[in-house]
């Protein structure tokens, strides 16, 4: 049958198993509020069993491992809300400073000057002798060219700023995934050494849901509990102990481009703020796109309105051929936003009508150039100017709004996942308290034993000696 060793070394067991639960009780509740720790349990198990005849005695309790609470799929989900969360979020306050530079009410964009230009034509044609009705269609020529330039070099700002915001969170990233790699072989370590991994797992963990925010990942876990992580499209970042560096370069274009081990991944790069950065600049509703529409409503209205001027007689009553209303780039519409201006300085150089000399007071060029305003332009699509910068404007406004939508329904999904990580691997103060009365309780239990089995051996060696 069991000795009184036996039963000493059980109870000595349970001691042992009851302080470590104690101590990891201890441990989840001065992590509480730490950010991305994983609450931890003690798993216990019996010992083996021992037979003596026909009777198998137990052996006592050992405390078999500590093991971190934590559901990957919860993880992964949450890493891949992270990175839309960021590309959405990165992409719209890119979008959004886009908008305020069309933003009518506030006396911004093109609306206004467009049609007061053209309604300046409108009053020249009522006395194309007047002086002052001629300089006021230099004057609001003047003003439609000065609006051009100012929503480009807004643009301009704006890409300029997000090829600023590229490379700083690609250098994010190489630092996020030089930490992870090392961490990765702090956990092949601790694994091997049989030692718990479990809070420098929780550390990966949050430096992984960092980058999320950064650039969407792959993520893949090996059974030597290293992760493997690639960017959406499969670029490698970090295998085992080693991290793979994203580059940056700045192209003919004057953009950044994203590289990859010497190849050129910027437009593979998704989810994330650097996605998101991508996005705005390079996408089909872009800061890019976005000054190519601006450089060709420019270009067609400058074209259009050359094209005419210069079909009419000026105030001198010679023929404006040589007499182009706007200075337009020679090569086409590239950069006419930004370098459109008004070429006449002499109101006379308006080329009002349509007849020869007598015909000095013929409006008919300057009805022609009014009625511009609602003709279909060349390079416009088969819009008006008009309806063409309308339709860009809304545009954007409907990108702001569908982003705006996703940005509301994207932090709502985040903040669920982020829950349900918590209701999972998170501490509960009322568990853990319980969990402490319910560990001291044993512990104080298998103490009284070592104690009474101490107070039998003492009674037997006094028999002893009594004989």
């Amino acid at each position: 049958m069991g000795s009184l060793t036996g039963t000493l070394s059980i109870a000595a067991q349970a001691l042992e198993a009851d302080q470590g639960a104690l101590q990891v009780t201890s441990n989840n509740i001065a992590n509480a509020n730490t950010p991305g720790y994983s609450r931890q349990v003690a798993v216990f198990e019996s010992a083996p069993t021992v037979t003596e005849g026909d009777l198998t005695f137990g052996e006592g309790v050992t405390l078999a491992q500590i093991q971190g609470i934590r559901d990957n799929v919860v993880e992964l989900g949450v890493q891949q809300g992270l990175a839309q969360q960021g590309q959405v979020n990165a992409y719209l306050g890119s979008m959004n400073q886009v908008q305020s530079l069309f933003n009518e009410a506030q006396g911004a964009g093109l609306q206004t000057p467009l049609s007061n230009f053209f309604a300046a034509f409108q009053n020249l044609s009522t006395d194309p002798t007047d002086t002052s009705l001629r300089q006021a269609v230099i004057s609001a020529g003047q003003t439609l060219a000065s609006a051009f330039n100012q929503a480009s070099s807004g643009l301009s700002q704006v890409q300029s700023a997000l090829n600023q915001a590229i490379p700083q969170a690609v250098g994010q990233i190489n630092q996020l995934t030089s930490q992870i790699a090392q961490l990765n072989g702090e956990v092949q370590s601790a694994q091997n050494s049989g030692a718990d991994p479990s809070q420098l797992i929780d550390q990966r963990n949050n430096l992984i849901e960092q980058l999320s925010g950064l650039v969407g990942v792959n993520n893949i876990t090996a059974s030597d509990g290293t992760v493997t992580l690639t960017t959406s499209d499969g670029a490698l970042l970090v295998a085992g102990q080693k991290s793979y560096n994203l580059t940056t370069a700045t192209g003919t274009s004057g953009n950044v481009d994203v590289f990859s081990q010497g190849a050129d991944v910027t437009q593979n790069l998704t989810g994330g703020s650097l996605g998101g950065y991508i996005q705005a600049r390079d996408g089909s509703n872009g800061v890019i796109a976005a000054e190519q529409s601006l450089d060709q409503l420019a270009y067609s209205v400058g074209t259009a309105v050359n094209g005419q001027q210069e079909l009419g007689y000026d105030g001198n009553g010679n023929l404006a051929t040589n007499e182009p209303f706007f200075t337009l780039p020679a090569n086409g519409s590239a950069n006419a936003a930004a370098t459109i201006s008004v070429a006449i300085t002499d109101p006379s150089q308006i080329a009002a009508s349509s007849a020869p000399p007598p015909a000095t007071g013929d409006n008919g060029n300057a009805l022609a150039l009014a009625n511009l305003e609602n003709q279909a332009l060349p390079g416009l699509g088969g819009q008006s100017a008009i309806s063409y910068y309308s339709d860009f404007v809304a545009n954007v406004g409907t990108e702001v709004s569908q982003a705006t939508n996703e940005q509301t329904a994207q932090n709502l999904v985040v903040q669920q996942l982020q829950n349900q990580k918590a209701s999972i691997s998170g501490v509960s103060l009322d568990e853990e308290s319980a969990n402490l009365i319910q560990y001291q309780t044993a512990y104080s239990a298998a103490a009284r034993v070592v104690n009474v089995i101490s107070e039998i051996a003492q009674t037997a060696l006094t028999l002893g000696q009594g004989g």
